[in-house]
């Protein structure tokens, strides 16, 4: 068992809350659709129009509150939208477009051996005020080993991964100006499958990002957080809080028919 009965019911609440936060705010489009409404049904197009809505806010208002939960019990530090800084040294933005440039021009991703370039200039020449994204969730072991997470939907844009892969080396750089002898790690995590049962098409990734060591996809991450099977439970806690709300559900979108 991976998950305490306090952690059960914390992320049990944080999605029941979220769900019902959703439903109080949410405003269905205005849109026109006669041939959609006829073929499918105003219950069943505002659903869709929901589902659509909710996806772009499931990582903030549900994924990254549940993460926080999960690594709690298993790390010495965990926090979600964390600020790494703002203060990154020129040489250290130099050696990261240099790492850019050679990925692009076909050089294999090799994580470790990118942290040890960048840790050798991380304090060297001017310190340039930087504005980089928060880290979705910070997590601290206690063994002082530092992992960064930028948590993206199942289907990221493929055509944005350079600058994931920038900002995923601008955190540790950031860090690293500070902590120059931290062990760190940064990741683009992706919190379920699309592809399931088949495996994750990570070949769609290669070239920018070291898949072993910077890419974590369902329970892979879910696990790293939680232990092992944590991913399973989770699944559990998302369908009985299902079972649950069945009745809001059904009673909210029975308002479009």
């Amino acid at each position: 068992m991976s998950l305490t009965k306090e952690q059960t019911k914390l992320i049990e609440n944080t999605i029941k809350d979220s769900l019902r936060k959703k439903f109080r705010d949410y405003k269905p489009e205005t849109k026109h659709m006669p041939f959609h409404y006829r073929l499918l049904g105003r219950d069943r197009m505002a659903l869709f129009s929901f589902i659509h809505s909710l996806n772009t806010t499931f990582g903030t208002s549900i994924f990254e509150p549940v993460a926080e939960i999960l690594a709690s019990l298993n790390f010495e530090f965990v926090q979600k939208q964390y600020k790494v800084g703002n203060e990154i040294s020129e040489s250290a933005q130099q050696e990261i477009n240099r790492i850019i440039n050679e990925l692009t021009t076909g050089r294999d991703p090799d994580k470790a051996e990118e942290i040890e370039r960048i840790r050798k200039v991380c304090t060297k020449g001017t310190m340039n005020k930087i504005k980089t994204v928060k880290v979705d969730l910070f997590v601290q072991s206690s063994d002082g080993t530092v992992h960064l997470f930028d948590l993206k939907t199942a289907k990221p844009n493929i055509s944005n991964f350079k600058d994931f892969k920038r900002t995923l080396l601008e955190w540790v750089a950031i860090f690293l100006a500070k902590n120059p002898d931290a062990q760190i790690n940064s990741y683009i995590s992706i919190p379920y499958n699309p592809y399931e049962p088949k495996p994750y098409e990570r070949w769609t990734l290669k070239g920018m990002l070291d898949l072993d060591r910077e890419l974590k996809v369902a329970n892979e991450f879910w696990d790293f957080l939680g232990g092992d099977g944590a991913y399973s439970e989770l699944l559990d806690c998302f369908e009985r809080v299902g079972i649950e709300l069945r009745p809001e559900i059904d009673e909210y979108f029975s308002k479009f028919k």
